[in-house]
């Protein structure tokens, strides 16, 4: 897949922030972190939603391991077609235009002339919310 990671140790992961677990950019919903035994280090055990398809995924590593973090940009775009599950944006800074699928708890929200945010990480993209 292609797409911006950058590296932190697992000390520096928090509740709320994103990591990539088997492959799939997810956000943190919970850490677990063991003490120390006698012949080993801390481990962690960090739960995550997947921000594109929604599905769990846990990943347990000593503490003080590597991680990878994906780079998640948010762009705001305004829709100028739909087609069944698919609206046809473009982006308002560079006018690019790029199909995107709409998530089905927002498909009565998207409509032609709306404006929404665009969240893109490791080469996948979603609508993340409408604007007012």
């Amino acid at each position: 897949m292609d797409g911006e990671i950058l590296f932190a140790t697992g000390k520096d992961l928090k509740v709320g922030k994103y990591v990539l677990i088997d492959g799939v950019p997810c956000r943190v919903v919970e850490i677990d972190i063991s003490k120390p035994g006698k012949h080993g280090a801390a481990k962690m055990r960090i739960t995550g939603i997947g921000i594109f398809g929604g599905e769990k995924k846990v990943l347990l590593i000593p503490a003080d391991a590597e991680v990878q973090i994906p780079v998640i940009k948010r762009r705001t775009a305004q829709v100028l077609s739909v087609i069944n599950d698919t609206a046809q944006v473009m982006d308002k800074d560079t006018y690019e235009t790029f199909d995107v699928s709409i998530p089905a708890e927002m498909k009565d929200e998207v409509g032609e002339g709306k404006e929404v945010e665009i969240i893109e990480a490791m080469g996948m993209r979603q609508i993340a919310r409408t604007f007012k």
